[in-house]
């Protein structure tokens, strides 16, 4: 009995001397120059090899994190990190740049990068093969990468990402009022028509040049009808009408509620 309790501790210590002694993705570069591993990442980021990129990368931080490589290093594995589809990765990469290096020439790269990884959160693998509404996920990365752009725009606003930035600002602005718009149908359909309305001024304030500015004055309109309130009602018709008279929405409503196409209402 004792020889068994005696086999048992010993056997205990070397499972715990050989879990000490774990290796780490860093440990198979041991032995080999700041300046090899940099290029073997690169030579690994040129074939688009890029999970072999990762690893030369995070092993040269980890080995030699004050080697001449490191700032070009910690660029790559952003890029690596992105191409790799590791987003969340890759934006904490782009953070950590910027607060270890804020007057690096690549600054804005890190900026765009962050908004470019935070803006593919949400379009996962499946995206690229099923048609998914983005309006009906949770838009947490979307308005990040809203974020993202605008410190980009505001920082440097002359940089070679800024166009692309803000085109992507603009695909992110209509999509968050797309959202909203849901939500708003959503209301109104479960005759929850005062939220509805709280949900259309809400795309009204805040993203005043979306394209669903239009059916959040139709359902506004619907809205006040349904409540009773034919004065609101006939306002949001006035606003649709005087803004956007020759929208699909203003002339729908218009003969459903016999209103006459006259100056009175443009």
């Amino acid at each position: 009995m004792k020889i068994r309790l005696l086999c048992c501790l010993l056997l205990g210590l070397c499972l715990v001397g050989c879990a000490s002694k774990q290796s780490t993705p860093a440990d198979s570069f041991h032995g080999r120059s700041a300046k090899t591993i940099f290029v073997g990442g690169e030579q690994a980021l040129a074939k688009r090899h890029y999970e072999k990129a990762i690893r030369h990368f995070e092993a040269l931080d980890a080995l030699y994190p004050f080697s001449e490589y490191q700032e070009q290093s910690q660029l790559h594995l952003i890029y690596a990190y992105y191409k790799h589809s590791d987003y969340t990765e890759a934006a904490l990469a782009a953070v950590r740049f910027s607060r270890l290096y804020p007057r690096s020439p690549a600054a804005d790269y890190a900026y765009y990068m962050k908004g470019l990884a935070n803006f593919n959160q949400d379009r996962g693998v499946f995206q690229r093969y099923i048609e998914t509404d983005l309006a009906k996920r949770d838009m947490g990365t979307s308005k990040r990468a809203y974020s993202d752009f605008a410190g980009l725009l505001h920082r440097f606003p002359d940089s070679p990402y800024a166009p692309d930035a803000r085109e992507r600002m603009i695909y992110l602005r209509n999509l968050m009022a797309r959202r909203e718009l849901l939500i708003a149908e959503f209301y109104y359909d479960r005759s929850a028509y005062l939220a509805a309305i709280n949900r259309c001024y809400y795309i009204l304030k805040h993203y005043q040049h979306a394209p669903v500015v239009i059916p959040a004055l139709g359902l506004m309109v619907e809205a006040y009808t349904q409540l009773n309130m034919p004065a609101m009602a006939k306002q949001s018709l006035t606003i649709l009408a005087y803004n956007y008279p020759e929208s699909q929405t203003y002339q729908a409503l218009a003969n459903k509620y016999n209103v006459e196409l006259t100056d009175n209402y443009r």
